[in-house]
Order: structure tokens, then sequence, then C-alpha cells
């Protein structure tokens, strides 16, 4: 599955519209990870049925962020096809403060599954720590938490880290300034393809590109466009900015859009079609990268499915089969991968809706 296709996972249009404005089937799960996440225990059953009724909790970064409203439509989706109970938990904050309120209720309210993108790493594991003692699985995607038993990556960090340079290389013609206009500075999964990218700019052939700043929007859409417009009089002479989080592209790719920079600063990262078709058909943008978000949901719905089923325990290996997307494999560090991002220009962002 290299790229995001039209299918009944996708939202119809109008609905994307709207959205940008218990039984215990398993024996492994009970017991399934210490306190520093040490590895899964247990044994697998891949023939495992995955009982009707489960209580499947999906917790994102807040409410109302249009990325997060795509993705958990895919887990609302996974959920009915699994005859479950789907619950969407969060606040309008993207803090782990916020989340842990939501942990803590999901817990009381007896999830089987918490399906969460965590704000910090660490700091909602004690809650997660005690929702996993009172029976259910802890499913991280999006972005990691440390205490997660499984974790649903949209793509691997080192793909991601490597498409955003090679984009913004191939917009810089291999040479100049970019800036990276990021989500929350505590988010795992920014943090972790800032890194990678770093890592890809020190080979030799990007020897011509300069990273010079990382600034915060916090996944807000005014605290981004005016990171933007800060970034600017920051560096006048910039030649671009690379937003890996799809509130940050949108405003930037605004800002720039209607003012003296457009034509002159690149602006790629990680978007939507829907979001980014104006902006590219405006050439603001040449072009951008995401996975198929709705999937993302979707496969993450399932995998805390076949986890408290016990169909999986998250050991290396162990292969479930997530619906219409078909069979995958935990891969190390219990992890399962989507897949690698597509990249959207002009000559295909017309062929996805989402």
């Amino acid at each position: 599955m290299t790229e995001p296709r039209p299918r009944h996972l996708l939202l119809a249009a109008s609905a994307f519209a709207v959205l940008m404005t218990a039984a215990c089937g398993g024996t492994t799960i009970d017991d399934a990870q210490e306190e520093e996440n040490s590895g899964p225990t247990g044994t697998a059953d891949p023939d495992a049925e995955i009982p009707e009724g489960l209580k499947i909790d999906f917790l994102p970064k807040q409410l109302n962020n249009p990325y997060s409203d795509i993705v958990n439509a895919g887990g609302a989706t996974a959920v009915e096809e699994l005859a479950g109970e789907f619950t969407e938990r969060g606040g309008t904050e993207p803090t782990a403060d916020a989340q842990v309120e939501y942990i803590n209720a999901a817990s009381q309210a007896g999830s089987d599954v918490i399906v969460i993108a965590a704000n910090d790493p660490d700091a909602v594991c004690p809650s997660l720590d005690q929702a996993r003692e009172n029976g259910a699985a802890i499913v991280g995607y999006d972005s990691n938490a440390s205490c997660t038993d499984i974790f649903v990556n949209q793509s691997s960090t080192e793909l991601i880290g490597q498409t955003l340079v090679e984009m913004i290389s191939e917009d810089l013609g291999g040479e100049g300034t970019f800036a990276v206009l990021s989500a929350t500075p505590n988010a795992t999964n920014q943090n972790a393809w800032i890194a990678a990218m770093e890592e890809v700019l020190k080979e030799e052939e990007h020897a011509g590109l300069e990273l010079v700043e990382t600034v915060y929007g916090n996944d807000d859409d005014l605290e981004s466009f005016q990171e933007m417009q800060g970034l600017m009089q920051s560096y006048p002479d910039l030649d671009g900015v690379v937003a890996p989080t799809t509130v940050g592209i949108a405003a930037a790719a605004r800002y720039v859009s209607d003012s003296e920079y457009k034509g002159e600063v690149a602006v790629t990262g990680l978007g939507t079609p829907n979001q980014m078709r104006e902006f590219v058909k405006d050439e603001t943008v040449n072009q951008f990268a995401l996975w198929n978000p709705e999937e993302l949901g979707y496969l993450a719905g399932y995998t805390g499915a076949a986890l408290r089923a016990g169909q999986i325990t998250g050991a290396e290996g162990e292969t479930f089969t997530a619906g219409d997307l078909g069979e995958f494999t935990v891969q190390a560090d219990q992890e399962v991968v989507l897949g690698p991002p597509t990249v959207f220009d002009a000559d295909n962002i017309d062929d996805f809706d989402f």
C-alpha cells in the first residue's frame, strides 16, 4: 500500500467541509507491559476472535483539529465494522494535562482499548498505566507515548524525514536557507521527523541547504500563521519553510500566498490534498506529502482490537488483518507501519479527496 486511494473509507467532500471549519477477548492484555514498557508479554493467538462490543476510545492531540477529525473518522469506521463502541475524547488544547483528564475518563468508563496521539511522551503515562491496570489495551497512533503496548505509525520516521528534505531541496534547487514550522515542542512524532531531517541534511548532497530555526505554532492556525510571519521578519531572505504538521503548512501557505513572498519563499511539508489544493493551484506550494489519514485511524482501530483480543501482543513478526487494508506485520519496537508517504503536486492532487 504505497499511496492513498479513493475508497469507501474516505470522507465525502461535504463531510470534510464540516470537519475543516464489553467483553475481554484475550488473555495477554491484563499483564501486557511493565511500567518501563520493557516489551510484550504473553502468547499471541492469531486465530482469536475479536469479540463484539469492544469499547474503543480515540484520544487525539486535540478536538476540532481538521487532521485529527479525518483520522478519527477512519477509526470510527473500523470500530463500526468490528461491531464495537467508538468514543472520541479530548479537549481543545493540545496539552498533556488535558489528555490526562480524558484518559482517566476512558478508564473509568471501562474502555477496552485507548488509542492516543500523545501530546507528551511521558506525562500521560501514569494515567495510561492505570488504564492498563483497569483492563485497557493502550495503542499509540500519530504521536507515540513511551508506555503504549503498540504504536501505529503513519510511516517510518526515516522515510518522512527523507521525503521532507527531498521536497525542500527540489523546491530550492538544492541550495538555500529554510526554517521548520512544527506543532508542539513535545510532540514525539514532529520531533522524530525533525531529527530525521537533520540526519539527512548531513549528507553531502544536501550541503547547500541550511536549517536556520525551528519554531512552534502549537497546531493552532492563528499561532502558526503568526510564527510564519515572525520567521519572515527574522529572516527576510529566507528561501523556504517546511511544516511537518497539517495545521502549520496550511497557515504558512496562507501567509505566503497573500504576501510579497509568494513565488519567492517555498512552502512544503505535510498536509491533506483538500486543504492544500488552492495553494497548489495558485502556485504558492509546489509539492507536499502525507499518508492517508483516514486509513491511519482505520488501522489503529483494528490494531487495538487485535491487541485486545490477543491476536497480537506487540512482538516483532506477529501478523493480523486490518479489514479492507489487508494484512500487517508488527515491526521492531512494537510498531505497525501504515506505509510510505505520498507526494502531492499539481499533476496528481485532483486524484484525491480527503
